[in-house]
């Protein structure tokens, strides 16, 4: 509906010599139904910029606008220069017929067909198992590239990872003392080792590979080595269990390994915004606005997280991405714009790189906060979270609300079967669906196809109904550019209740041929928005329950 509009519009502001940019046409749905189905305010807001009456311009704007009359009323003007438009009947009927037609492709859009982008995602070193703050991560990217997707990009999902440093050594010696133990020999465990049972399990796993011939064994790589690849493991099934991959897995190693750290810093050298103070290298941010220097390497010689993450999106650039999604927990709230800020210093455009910041996650059982509930580390594991609620619950809890706000995931009614579960209550209304189209077919009078005449609907139910089926690719665009899964999540809700609203008060079967197969088909249309939503969340769409 408003890229129809706005190319209508666009003819008339051209027409009437009027000058606009691509902002300027914007298009809202008016709260008060009453008031149509989409407002513009371009009239007020050329008329702003040019000192001139809002409702002069929009008169001017009307007088050069041409509209199929067929499908869209006499546009209205309201208030202080809004022009309100409201479609007719038979552009929801049409709308609804290219739905049908258009089946699973229904929403897709080809913004960035041709075009190639970088989401990188979870990227949790191979310590331990995923925690539920990684979970809300995974799911939150998996999702957003799926709906760059829908947008027509070229999507690669990529997990950057380190598997060297000091707590790689601590991993590794970690699972060294546990090994010791299970053979009897008593060590002292320090504190700020990894504590979790899976080290344990790693241990026993040695031995029975091995039995007690690494005993005197003091180089901790072996041990690494194993914990790295169980560890590993355990993470991309527990991606797996959500129905989440990666493309690329990038070793933040190899950074190190081909000289890209160090030629990193020597450009940043040679833009003279760095320097060295007491044994440490230091970027000169304080140039830049900031309150402070920051340390890019310590004086132990160790980098801090900035500089191979500088690195590392470097080579992001180089490898012709057009666009750069980084997903990350509040944690690097503040070490992100100084990575940012470097690339701007070394000539690459911080604009290609989208960074999205998630807040924490909490588990609550009978209103109170679950501390540790698994046997394979003092936190909240992932897989934990899955066996409790299921992956569809897990993946739609992690995505109803903005991933800036703090998430408390009610493990209660994650578990009820009922409405007030509201994936059950998604769910269900695509089951529902499906069952009114059995019965239909199998009752022998009934049948729909993409060509079905739904010239019979017109009621206030069914307009409506048709009215948010529309909504569905605007809808797809702005979720997927603004970068927030639970918008998605609010429509199919609206969608889902306008869907009950219909179907109780407008029989399919018993209404005549015409009429019924008619709302049959209307019945398909909401089935398959439904079906693409869940597809681009994640989750499935059962056909019975």
């Amino acid at each position: 509906m408003k890229t129809f509009l706005k190319s209508h519009l666009e003819k008339a502001l051209s027409s009437a010599g009027l000058s606009y940019s691509a902002e300027d046409l914007y298009f809202e749905i008016p709260k008060n139904q009453d008031h149509g189905d989409l407002s513009t305010n371009v009239a007020f807001t050329l008329a702003k910029r040019q000192k001139a009456n809002p409702q002069a311009v929009a008169r001017q704007i009307l007088e050069h606008l041409q509209l199929p009359e067929t499908l869209v009323g006499k546009p209205e003007i309201a208030g202080p220069g809004f022009i309100n438009f409201k479609f007719k009947p038979a552009w929801y009927l049409t709308g609804v017929s290219d739905l049908l037609k258009q089946g699973q492709t229904y929403g897709r859009h080809e913004t960035g067909r041709g075009k190639r982008v970088m989401v990188e995602f979870v990227s949790a070193n191979p310590t331990g198992p995923l925690t539920i703050g990684h979970g809300r991560q995974a799911v939150l990217g998996d999702t957003i590239a799926n709906l760059m997707e829908w947008l027509g990009y070229e999507v690669v999902r990529e997990y950057y990872f380190n598997n060297a440093g000091r707590q790689m050594r601590v991993l590794g010696d970690s699972v060294r003392l546990r090994y010791l133990e299970e053979l009897g020999d008593s060590n002292p465990f320090p504190e700020d080792y990894y504590q979790g049972e899976y080290i344990r399990d790693i241990a026993r796993d040695l031995i029975r590979e091995h039995g007690a011939s690494l005993k005197t064994l003091d180089d901790v790589t072996l041990f690494k080595d194993k914990a790295e690849s169980v560890i590993f493991e355990d993470i991309k099934n527990s991606c797996r269990r959500l129905g989440i991959h990666h493309d690329v897995y990038y070793n933040e190693n190899s950074l190190y390994e081909n000289g890209h750290v160090d030629g990193a810093l020597a450009l940043l050298r040679e833009k003279g915004v760095i320097y060295d103070k007491d044994g440490a290298v230091w970027f000169k941010t304080t140039d830049f606005g900031n309150e402070q220097d920051k340390v890019l390497v310590k004086s132990t010689g160790e980098p801090t997280y900035r500089l191979p993450d500088i690195a590392y999106h470097i080579q992001k650039f180089k490898r012709g991405f057009d666009q750069v999604v980084d997903i990350f927990g509040s944690d690097h709230i503040a070490t992100y714009p100084d990575v940012l800020l470097a690339l701007k210093i070394l000539g690459y455009d911080p604009e290609m790189i989208t960074v999205l910041i998630h807040q924490f996650v909490t588990v609550t059982q009978a209103g109170e906060i679950v501390k540790m509930s698994t046997r394979k580390a003092n936190f909240i594991t992932l897989d934990w979270l899955t066996d409790e609620a299921g992956a569809d619950v897990v993946r739609f809890f992690f995505l109803m609300r903005s991933m800036g706000a703090h998430l408390n995931f009610d493990l209660d009614l994650a578990k009820k079967e009922t409405d007030e579960n509201p994936v059950f209550y998604l769910q269900y209304a695509h089951a529902r669906i499906a069952s009114i189209i059995r019965k239909a077919e199998d009752a022998g009078e009934l049948t729909w196809t993409a060509e079905t005449s739904l010239a019979p609907l017109g009621n206030p139910d069914e307009l409506d109904l048709m009215r948010l089926l529309l909504q569905f690719p605007e809808t797809v665009y702005l979720t997927a550019t603004h970068y927030e899964p639970h918008r998605l999540i609010v429509y199919l809700n609206e969608l889902a209740a306008q869907f009950h609203k219909f179907y109780h008060s407008n029989y399919v079967i018993g209404v005549g041929k015409d009429l019924g197969n008619a709302r049959l088909a209307l019945c398909a249309a909401t089935k398959t928005v439904l079906k693409n939503g869940f597809d681009i969340l994640g989750i499935t769409a059962p056909e019975r329950m």
